[in-house]
Order: structure tokens, then sequence, then C-alpha cells
């Protein structure tokens, strides 16, 4: 007679397995949110800094962020530059929904139609970015020129292919281009997010005022091909594969990133996004 009993050590295997995937999921979750939040938050000082500047016509008030973001000789960059902030903002604040399933399935209408906001606000920022960088070159020189133009360029085409497939109804690849444009549109958040880490570990390191230090040429890719790259081992790495060491080692990365982003937007949102936030709201 054979048995159908689960041999204890199996049971123990199995209940290893479930637990490695539990913490991995809610890891992940974390993270997920934690991003969520605080690419929103920035997202909101965009349009209430940059964009408020527009509609108010101080548009210098952009130089006390970056020098030379605007210069009353060069109107196209002017226009070019103002169009990406505006755009850039409003795919900050809205990404996140996008991705709540929940939505998705009960509201899908409310769903298709922020998309086409995202997707076109996404195409917007990456043509106005290539725009200013085509008449006036960024303030780094030729490196961070080739590394933003990139940048734009692949923001654009993931807009386009995101839409493209959500049209022709492909939802799986649709999905796919939806979560490179996602982890694109966070570039200029984690722009941000990393230069604040390395002023404070680093104390600046490798970086001048021109942005033209080893540090700053590094920024020029780092700010999203990393982010690429996790999203193309998601996709293509189904989470299932992965061993009882992989999980954990994935959930303790993910625990010290959302805890370094907890950090990073706590900081930032008390000194630098809520205080412009709130002073547009009036508050």
């Amino acid at each position: 007679m054979v048995s159908t009993a689960l041999d204890p050590s199996s049971s123990a295997a199995l209940a290893r397995v479930a637990t490695s995937e539990r913490a991995l999921q809610w890891a992940a979750r974390a993270l997920t949110v934690t991003c969520w939040i605080s690419a929103a938050l920035f997202g909101l000082y965009i349009l209430a800094f940059y964009a408020a500047a527009l509609v108010d016509g101080n548009i210098a008030k952009w130089n006390e962020s970056l020098p030379r973001l605007y210069e009353s000789h060069t109107p196209a960059a002017t226009a070019g530059i103002g169009v990406h902030f505006a755009a850039g903002g409003i795919i900050l604040a809205l990404g996140c929904i996008q991705f709540v399933g929940s939505i998705r399935s009960r509201y899908p209408a409310v769903h298709r139609w922020i998309g086409r906001l995202y997707v076109t606000a996404a195409l917007l920022a990456g043509i106005g970015g290539l725009t200013f960088i085509a008449v006036k070159g960024t303030i780094g020189g030729t490196t961070m020129d080739v590394g933003f133009g990139i940048y734009g360029v692949l923001t654009a085409a993931a807009a386009i292919e995101t839409y493209r497939h959500a049209r022709a109804r492909r939802l799986d690849i649709h999905r796919a281009w939806a979560m490179r444009l996602f982890a694109l549109a966070i570039g200029s958040w984690l722009y941000r997010m990393e230069y604040g880490f390395w002023f404070l570990l680093a104390d600046g390191a490798g970086h001048t005022s021109e942005f033209s230090g080893p540090f700053d040429k590094l920024m020029a890719f780092f700010f999203y091909v990393p982010n690429l790259l996790v999203v193309e081992a998601l996709i293509r790495l189904p989470r299932a594969s992965l061993s009882t060491t992989a999980r954990w080692a994935a959930t303790v990365a993910f625990g010290c990133a959302t805890l370094f982003l907890v950090l990073g937007t706590y900081f930032f949102t008390r000194f630098y996004w809520g205080p412009a936030i709130l002073a547009r709201i009036g508050l």
C-alpha cells in the first residue's frame, strides 16, 4: 500500500518556499507603493514649481533649481522644456493609477482614458526634452546631451508602443511596454533622489556646478538604464522560477530600497517638494 502522506522534509521545504514567496510579495508591494507615493509627490512638485512658474509668467524662477534652464534669447528651448516639465508632472502623478488592478477590471473606461492622457503626456515630455537639447544643449555638455537624448527617444518610443499595442488588444505586450514606460517616467524622480543620496553619503564627490564631473557623467545614464534592466528582468523572469535563496535575497534588497526611498521621500517632501506644493495651494 502506497502512503499519500507528505514526507516531513518535503512539507518543511514547501513551507519555506511559501514563506519566501509571501515575503517577496509583501516586499515588492511595499517598494511599489513607496515608489508610487514618492513619484506622485514629485510630480505634484513639478507642477507646483515649474508649470506654475510658466503660468505665472515667472519663468526665470526655473534657474533657482538648475542654471540656464531659462534664457530669454532661446524661446524654442524654453517652450520645449516647459512642455517637458508640465507633461512630466502629469505622468508622475498619474502613473501609479494605471497599475491598480481593481481600477483596470472594475472601471476599464477610466483606465483607458487615463492611459490616453498618460501616453500623450509621456510623448510630449520626450519631445519637449529633445527640443530643448537640440536647440540649446544641456548644462553638462556632450555626455549629458547624449544620455538625456537617448532617454527622451526611449520615453517617446515606449509611449507609442504602449498605445499601439493597447489599440491592437495585445494586452500582454501592452502591459510590458507600460512597465517600461513607467520605469522611464520615474527616471526624473530617481535622478533627484540619487543626487540627494549621493550628496548625503559622499558629499557630492565627482559633481561639479557645470554637471561635467565623473559622477555627473555617470548619472546622465544611470537614472534610467538600471530601471529598464530591472523591468526587463521582471517581464522575462517569472517569480516562480526563483530559488528560495534568491527570493530571500530579493526580499532583503527590496526592503533596503524601500527604507532608502522612505527616508529620501521624507527629506525631499519636508524641505523641497512639500513647501512648494503647499505654497502653490495657499497653505
